[in-house]
């Protein structure tokens, strides 16, 4: 079986809820590429957009700025790039400069012409599930994610986008309560026997704090974290999406290895 694919987090914001400020130029970011490509990540992930709650809105341009330096300062080093964006603009800027994979937060539906992006450079895109509103609780939550999914894949068809590019996120952590969000996390085999490679990320999220009856602040997450990625191992993800990647890669590592996995 194939290792499972650690996508390492890098933010290049002021205000990110985990790392805002830490990255948000070019010498730093490169610094903290160099520490996880030694720590074996596959994938780096690029984003100029914070995403927590009560985020600042920034431009188009001002979001441009923020990744396209940074993926060409760190395209020679770093295994695979990809670029957090759900704006077509941003994503045409950040493949041009180097960047190989689209993970949009919006699963396609917020600026549709980012489909068109896709298709046209031929690059794979993460779809994660997000909405406007929250899933009512009188319903499964993963049927809804499932669904609001299988509209973003028929979108991305749409475009010519053939499913070998489609990877699926189930977006914990958004337009979720937590005990949908642990539903979703025992029902993950359900996305995963879609057939789509299915991208799980809940680093430091207030999710993993559920894990765990004490209210951690989101520094002294990792542990929690890594519980979920061995999880999410066992239900047959792709690949996880973190911030600490020598944790992870490490816990998975040996996990892989006890098991006889891992050897592809």
């Amino acid at each position: 079986m194939e290792k499972l694919k650690i996508m390492g987090i890098l933010n290049v914001t002021p205000d990110s809820f985990s790392d805002g400020g830490q990255y948000n130029s070019v010498e730093a970011s490169l610094r903290r590429v160099k520490e996880m490509v030694d720590d074996g990540v596959d994938i780096i992930d690029v984003g100029g957009y914070s995403t927590r709650p009560g985020h600042s809105a920034v431009t188009i341009e001002e979001e441009i700025e923020r990744v396209v330096p940074v993926i060409e300062a760190i395209k020679h080093i770093a295994p695979l790039i990809s670029v957090d964006t759900f704006r077509s603009e941003v994503a045409r800027a950040a493949l041009d400069a180097g960047a190989h994979i689209i993970n949009d937060q919006w699963r396609g539906t917020y600026d549709e012409r980012i489909l068109e992006v896709v298709k046209q450079y031929n690059v794979p895109i993460i779809l994660m599930h997000n909405r406007t509103e929250m899933i009512p609780d009188d319903i499964d939550a993963m049927d809804e994610v499932i669904n609001d999914l299988k509209d973003s894949i028929d979108l991305c068809k749409k475009h010519g986008i053939t499913d070998n590019l489609i990877w699926l996120d189930p977006g914990i952590g958004f337009k979720k309560t937590r005990a949908q969000e642990l539903s979703i996390m025992r029902q993950l085999d359900r996305l995963v026997e879609l057939g789509y490679k299915v991208l799980l990320a809940t680093s430091r999220k207030r999710f993993v704090n559920t894990l765990l009856d004490r209210p951690y602040d989101a520094y002294d997450r990792d542990e929690q974290t890594v519980a979920t990625t061995i999880y999410g191992l066992t239900k047959g993800v792709y690949g996880v999406r973190v911030h600490n990647v020598s944790m992870n890669r490490k816990a998975v590592d040996a996990y892989q290895t006890l098991v006889g996995e891992g050897d592809g």
